[in-house]
């Protein structure tokens, strides 16, 4: 039997198993190899050597001294009130001055044995003053026996790395483990290539392990961490390329618009110019369109941007080349909003089949999980015929018996709310795998698109449409200045007197079940006792209060369906002055003559979700507003977040600031697979050159040699990361 490669060896063989099972249960380090990857999360020094006379206040010194005398009291205190508490006092000298040392209670017995007068040693501590005179209360020391010239100067400058730790283990008793386990990194297998590690400078893997361990100057932390972020970067994108390669083997049909077809008669109805922006991501998605292998590609764009239009003549394109095209949308909300905007839009050309359709229209249906039967079979007829060249759907687009003549494309919107296995299942519907366009207006860093979406081609739209009015936002702290909130509500009513329209955001519906599930959002939440503020109450109060007279609808996920609808309906039609609604209104909703958006209790709402809710005002020719209400104190890290939202309009910033405060959580699939993360050195947002290098190195390797034959070590650090969750994440990605 082949013997277990080191760095496989369990922590039970090597550490015992009382130790092994902490390191498993609360660290999730189940072999050597894991342990040597734990690294320290940063490093104490035990300071310079210093002289005595000149020692700093309030700084950590190491000192090294001889024992003048040592002397033990018994003293009363609270604790022990027979006089039986004791402390311990050490005086050192140097030569060039004297120093106090001073121990407590338990921790007197052992320095009260070795710290006999004449006793050499180095001792580690913090400088405090205690009557005038200058100490340090409990300070590590080492006894130092014989010349001892070499042991001083590596003890001083020792860099002792402090481990991300538990209440059951201690950073010191993980770096003991370490000690154990550090001769086994010798063993470790390179993933980089040599030549292209030799290229980069970049220090080998072992010593990359033993410096960021046990580094002997600053400088060893630098090129360990430069080292092991690239082998994390690069490992990570060969993943990506490694896909795409993969996925540019499929067999995809080709899809070209007819230069007379559905398409072209659309632009022609168009009332506008599209931007060049618009145009640019056009060309790209037709020229992947036009290829024999699918394209996978990512749109982003800023709220507003005109996304719904690039993705509408990529569908038309489609059917064009007599395929089908399905969107899929997270809510139901959405999905009416997306049917009724494509079907405006289209006009005539969407009535295919029907009386008064243009000849060469199409049928665009809508498929959700409310519709009823009969609507719901002739829709599932007209999918199945190939009748409907569009279909707009939830996730009912999904299910078993939802079959397409010849789906050619998938548009999948707001792609952070759909799983994978999602968007895998509507792939798989398609007799070859379909185009697939993922859209998302949440702006998404560079770096993060090539590392989450890395197998996705990246378009950007970051032009606004002509029309488009600014957005002002401000922040209204309503517990410190009351009067900011009644002159909101003010605000409110003159935009309605201008015949605007108004949302007020809650985070709560506000009815029974729901008040018995509410939790408390997060930790600096301590600060307000009361639930948050919710839809049904706060409509109710704004009615009869400072909006009386204006007509104040609600909209939230619990109504029914066509409740919903009708009240979008009603407010896209200036029938309703204010919507009072949860975060329902988040994605996609387009009422231009809306121009006010009150956000109540906007710190419990993420910063790109408070960037999405101010997308839905400003949509037309009048300037939009945006007031964020918090009574959270100035000084709190969630009015700083909020004042981030209001003083800018680049969603690509806040997404930084999001990510800055979230951190970035796994980066392959966290969504899906809940379980640790696999990024332990590299930072997604700060580490933008890494990635970028890397993506460019792994495109090259994997080109080359896709199975990766010719580097057997980096296929098993490719394994390593992907275990099977990740494996599959990656699959359906």
């Amino acid at each position: 039997m082949d013997p277990v490669p080191a760095l496989d060896e369990p922590l039970k063989k090597v550490l015992g198993p009382a130790t092994a099972k902490v390191m498993a249960e609360h660290l999730g380090l189940h072999t050597v190899g894991d342990l040597l990857h734990h690294y320290p999360r940063r490093y104490e020094e035990r300071g310079q050597l210093t002289h005595l006379a000149d020692l700093p206040m309030d700084e950590h010194v190491t000192v090294v001294a001889q024992v003048a005398d040592a002397r033990l009291h018994t003293f009363a205190s609270s604790r022990a009130p027979r006089g039986k508490g004791q402390r311990l006092e050490v005086t050192i000298t140097d030569g060039s001055g004297r120093l106090q040392l001073v121990f407590f209670g338990a921790g007197v017995h052992k320095p009260h044995k070795e710290l006999l007068p004449g006793t050499r040693a180095m001792f580690a501590g913090k400088v405090s003053v205690f009557n005038r005179r200058l100490q340090l209360a409990h300070p590590a020391y080492e006894l130092l026996r014989g010349d001892a010239e070499e042991t001083v100067e590596t003890w001083a400058g020792a860099l002792i790395p402090i481990y991300p730790a538990t209440a059951k283990l201690e950073s010191w008793k993980i770096g003991k483990a370490l000690q154990t386990v550090l001769p086994s990194a010798q063993e470790a297998a390179d993933p980089l290539p040599e030549s292209l590690r030799e290229g980069r400078g970049l220090v080998t893997l072992p010593e990359a392990l033993l410096k960021i361990h046990r580094p002997h100057t600053k400088a060893d932390i630098e090129e360990a961490r430069a080292r092991l972020k690239w082998d994390e970067a690069f490992v990570l994108q060969v993943a990506l390329a490694r896909r795409r390669h993969a996925d540019a083997q499929l067999p995809a049909v080709p899809r070209r618009p007819r230069p007379d077809g559905v398409l072209a008669a659309f632009d022609d109805r168009l009332p506008f110019t599209l931007t060049e922006g618009q145009r640019k991501v056009s060309e790209e998605i037709f020229a992947d369109l036009a290829t024999d292998h699918p394209m996978h590609r990512l749109l982003q764009g800023e709220v507003g941007s005109g996304k719904t239009l690039v993705a509408l003549r990529a569908m038309l394109a489609v059917v064009d080349a007599g395929g089908q095209a399905a969107m899929l949308a997270p809510t139901e909300v959405l999905a009416q909003q997306h049917h009724r905007s494509v079907t405006e839009m289209m006009g005539e050309l969407a009535e295919g089949g029907m009386l008064g359709g243009a000849e060469n229209a199409t049928k665009v249906v809508l498929l959700t999980g409310s519709m009823g039967a009969a609507a719901r079979r002739k829709a599932l007829l007209d999918l199945a015929t190939g009748e409907a060249g569009v279909v707009i759907g939830t996730h009912a687009l999904i299910e078993d018996k939802v079959q397409f003549h010849d789906l050619g494309l998938v548009v999948v919107d707001e792609q952070h709310r759909f799983g994978v296995e999602q968007r895998d299942a509507l792939r798989g519907k398609g007799k070859q795998p379909p185009h697939l366009l993922v859209m998302t207006a949440t702006p998404i860093p560079r770096t993060v698109a090539m590392t989450v979406f890395g197998d996705l081609e990246t378009s950007v739209l970051d032009q606004l449409p002509a029309g488009r009015s600014p957005i002002a936002s401000h922040v209204v702290p309503a517990a410190d200045k009351p009067h900011f909130l009644a002159r909101a509500w003010e605000r409110v009513r003159e935009e309605a007197d201008k015949g605007h329209q108004a949302y007020v955001v809650c985070p709560r519906i506000g009815d029974e079940e729901d008040g018995a599930k509410a939790k408390k959002k997060s930790p600096e939440d301590e600060a307000e006792k009361r639930p948050p503020l919710a839809v049904l109450d706060t409509a109710e109060q704004l009615a009869r209060g400072p909006l009386a007279g204006l007509r104040v609808e609600v909209l939230h996920g619990r109504m029914q369906p066509d409740d919903k609808d009708a009240v979008m309906r009603r407010f896209a039609a200036g029938e309703v002055d204010v919507l009072v609604a949860t975060t329902v209104i988040e994605v996609g909703v387009n009422v231009p003559n809306a121009t006010v958006m009150v956000i109540m209790d906007a710190d419990r709402f993420g910063v790109s979700q408070l960037h999405q809710l101010r997308g839905r005002v400003g949509r037309g020719s009048a300037p939009g507003l945006c007031l964020l209400v918090s009574e959270m104190p100035e000084a709190s890290a969630a009015r700083q977040r909020l004042n981030a939202v209001a003083s800018t309009l680049d969603g690509f910033e806040l997404s930084r600031i999001d990510l800055e405060q979230r951190r970035e959580g796994d980066v392959l699939g966290q969504a899906q697979s809940g379980t640790r993360s696999s990024l332990r050195m590299l930072a997604v947002i700060d580490d933008e050159e890494v990635i970028a290098e890397a993506r460019v190195e792994a495109n090259r390797i994997v080109a080359a040699d896709p199975d990766l034959e010719r580097l057997p070590a980096l296929r098993t650090a490719l394994d390593a990361l992907l275990d099977e969750e990740r494996e599959q994440y990656l699959e359906k990605g």
